[in-house]
């Protein structure tokens, strides 16, 4: 790149950090970011041994794309769970792969202002805006990046073929399966660009190592996705209607790169296609494609654009069917840069100077459409409040809102009516059956109703190994139920042990059977088990150390045990008032007074409400010399609260006793 030219990589990350500016102070939205970051206990470490271990070997969420795991644990490291820096990160790989895209075109065809438009158009497209400002998506953004990298390295290769040069091709490709194994059809692209733009002889002896690792990434890619249950089954989604919705959206997704509005996170699989849309949309096809091939010769760019965009696209086109989507704006994310190439050097061809103008208009259009789009992401409400409006049937937008809507005080109503519309659309929504019962269990009165939801859940699907965590937080939710339904605790112990059975390391269904196994006389042991495997699963679930130490205190000779786990849960939690009562009254009983007076104290200051604490707290303190006045203070202020003979008669033995 020549030194005058240097201002167009600045004015493209300029432009792409303007538009994505806000997104410093978005949250995390409810949709794939706690599967990925925000929820997930691993992720949430940081960069542990333990979790690097986690990167390299999971298939969690359907997917094995360890360089992108990586990505989201360094962020934790850095700026832990906040919200804003990991949006950031996105942003700036997002930049990155702009710039990778312009280096490789300019590189490769000298055009620098087609080059530039490319790039801008990429940098800025509405349709980008789902893979830049979903964390989620973070796999997008790595992928474009080290995709544009490696055909940058592949020109500056085919310019001085060399060994380390050629490798320095490879490394890029590998990191890129690793990052979002969409990246497996760039071979395809490298024999492409060998007809045009650098008009090499093709040389597919030396694109073979890249075929080899594309085949085995996506073979290994479609058995984790398969194993997971997240390709759908022929019986849902049969293969004609898949024929049909892929010949639609090829042309859907070139419509709304020159006309982008309407744009949503989910649109719903169409139950039916009419006949005259996927025969409209192929005669479109088979036109485009006659059009490019009889213009090889005058201009190869057309075919080569033409055939990056239907190439890229195919492994997402819907034809392996992967995950209940029709389409998905980041399923654009690369293959849009072909459609681009053909309009930037057809406008050259054809336009010349008119096309400066024209490419710069574009350019601002999509900026300020973007900068729009880009604030429907701010948070889960606005999301989904967004694609309710631009799509129908969206059961998924319903389900996601209502989630959102729930964890607002007061908004348990209106959660409640989103769950009720997604399950009138799709009665058969296991999720959204699980979301109603949790939501239905928080209003008084609808006990059986949320009982009634949670094994709608289970029923739809008991084996579909996908829905595992959710039919697990089902029989979780479900025996939280039993369990504060008198005579039912047999029954909330096996939904636990049913819990356990679906997802062996969900803490919080171990920790509540450990609870529901100690109110059973001979089960301590069982019940203690249950709690350090809690611990095990989540080494900061304070509510599983403070119901440890209450059972172990139960035990003669476990009082010191019982002080350590009180003292684990207020180091994960200072501010968890009940394992500071707890420790001072164990404390207390293991003669330990100072210390038991100054967790009281700890006590009162979370909850000065709590006329117990006022009142142990007001007892230890009269046997200390010279503190009477503290402890009728606090003796009776438990009065106050909460009145009380026997207080009422300890208070004034004392008084009678500092009287004399």
């Amino acid at each position: 790149m020549r030194k005058s030219d240097a201002w167009i990589p600045l004015a493209l990350l300029l432009a792409t950090f303007a538009v994505y500016a806000p997104v410093r102070h978005f949250d995390f939205v409810n949709f794939d970011d706690p599967e990925f970051v925000s929820g997930d206990n691993h992720a949430r470490e940081g960069l542990t041994r333990d979790s690097l271990r986690w990167a390299f070997t999971s298939g969690e969420s359907a997917n094995w794309f360890p360089v992108t795991r990586l990505s989201h644990l360094l962020d934790v490291q850095l700026f832990g769970m906040q919200s804003g820096p990991h949006h950031v990160t996105s942003v700036l790989f997002h930049a990155l792969a702009a710039l990778c895209l312009f280096a490789f075109l300019q590189q490769a065809t000298g055009a620098r202002w087609p080059s530039a438009f490319v790039a801008f158009l990429f940098a800025l497209h509405p349709l980008h805006v789902e893979s830049v400002a979903w964390v989620a998506e973070r796999k997008d953004v790595l992928c474009a990046f080290f995709w544009f990298l490696t055909l940058w390295a592949y020109v500056r290769y085919t310019r001085r073929p060399a060994t380390a040069r050629y490798l320095l091709v490879l490394l890029p490709f590998c990191l890129g399966l690793m990052a979002k194994p969409m990246i497996v059809t760039l071979p395809l692209l490298l024999l492409l660009l060998d007809v045009w733009p650098l008009r090499r002889r093709l040389a597919l002896w030396e694109k073979l190592p890249f075929f080899a690792l594309a085949a085995g990434s996506a073979i290994a890619t479609y058995l984790v996705q398969q194993n997971s249950g997240a390709v759908g089954a022929l019986a849902q989604y049969p293969l004609g209607l898949r024929v049909e919705n892929a010949l639609v959206s090829y042309v859907v997704y070139a419509a709304k790169m020159f006309w982008p509005t309407r744009l949503a996170v989910f649109y719903p699989y169409p139950p039916e296609i009419p006949a005259w849309q996927s025969a409209l949309a192929a005669t479109v096809l088979v036109g485009i494609s006659f059009l490019v091939v009889r213009s090889w010769k005058a201009r190869p760019y057309l075919a080569v654009g033409w055939l990056w965009y239907l190439v890229t696209l195919a492994p997402v086109i819907g034809l392996v069917q992967v995950g209940a989507q029709a389409r998905a704006d980041r399923y654009m994310y690369v293959p849009m840069a072909g459609l681009t190439i053909m309009l930037a050097w057809g406008a050259a061809d054809l336009l010349r100077r008119p096309a400066a103008v024209l490419a710069a208009a574009a350019c601002l259009a999509c900026a300020v459409v973007a900068g729009a789009q880009v604030q429907h992401w701010r948070n889960s409400e606005s999301l989904f409040e967004h694609a309710l409006a631009v799509t129908e049937g969206n059961y998924v937008a319903h389900n996601n809102l209502g989630s959102a809507l729930s964890e607002i005080p007061g908004g348990l109503p209106d959660a409640i009516a989103h769950y009720q519309a997604a399950l009138r659309i799709w009665p058969d929504y296991a999720e959204a059956h699980n979301n109603l019962g949790s939501a239905l269990a928080q209003m008084p009165g609808h006990l059986p109703g949320a009982i009634a939801e949670f094994t709608a859940a289970l029923r739809v699907k008991p084996d579909f190994p996908q829905a595992h965590r959710n039919l697990a937080a089902a029989h979780l939710n479900l025996g939280t139920l039993l369990l504060r339904t008198p005579g039912r605790l047999p029954d909330a112990i096996a939904e636990y042990q049913a819990a356990l059975r679906l997802d062996p390391h969900l803490a919080e269904a171990h920790n509540n059977l450990g609870s529901a196994l100690a109110q059973i006389p001979g089960r301590l042991p069982e019940a203690i088990a249950m709690y350090q495997a809690a611990l095990q699963s989540d080494p900061n679930f304070a509510k599983a150390h403070n119901n440890l130490a209450n059972t172990l205190a139960q035990i003669p000779g476990r009082l010191p045990d019982a002080i350590t786990e009180y003292r684990a849960a207020l180091r994960v939690n200072p501010a968890y008032a009940e394992a500071h009562y707890n420790l001072a009254v164990t404390l207390a009983e293991a003669g330990r007074i100072p210390e038991a007076i100054s967790e009281y104290e700890a006590t009162l200051r979370l909850q000065p409400g709590s006329a117990t604490a006022h009142y142990n707290l007001g007892v230890l303190l009269a046997k200390q010399n010279g503190r009477m006045a503290e402890a009728l203070e606090h003796l009776e202020a438990a009065l106050r609260i909460s009145p009380n003979p026997a207080v009422q008669r300890v208070v004034d033995r004392l008084r009678a006793g500092v009287v004399r």
